[in-house]
């Protein structure tokens, strides 16, 4: 098993930034994804970005030019760089770990970003 611990969230404003931080410890496995997947009150739960062990990345749309998602395969660690931020990012965030052959997924318990207008 993997526990995933995550840090960083709060409250900002518009045009303001944060970073969050996530840790994985237990039975890491070398090749697998992580990343963020956020879930705004009352929809979906969506990726956000996400980085594979090799270095591939993937963005949402939505983020694209404002959001980077980077890791330290040494320390099992990602973190999520959300520059300027906006309303609509308002959302809990979550942490995800996946290894290709195994389900499920293994997630974070979630840090709140709220960004106020």
């Amino acid at each position: 098993q993997v526990q995933l611990v995550e840090s960083g969230g709060g409250l900002v404003q518009s045009g303001e930034s944060l970073r969050l931080s996530c840790a994985a410890s237990g039975n890491i496995v070398s090749i697998n994804t992580m990343g963020w997947y956020r879930q705004a009150a009352g929809k979906q739960r969506e990726l956000v970005a996400s980085k594979t062990s090799g270095g591939s990345t993937n963005y949402a749309d939505s983020v694209k030019g404002r959001f980077t998602i980077s890791r330290d395969n040494a320390k099992n660690t990602v973190a999520l760089q959300m520059n300027s931020l906006k309303p609509e990012d308002t959302a809990v965030y979550y942490c995800n770990f996946k290894i290709p052959w195994r389900t499920p997924d293994y997630w974070g318990q979630g840090t709140q970003v709220t960004v106020s207008s």
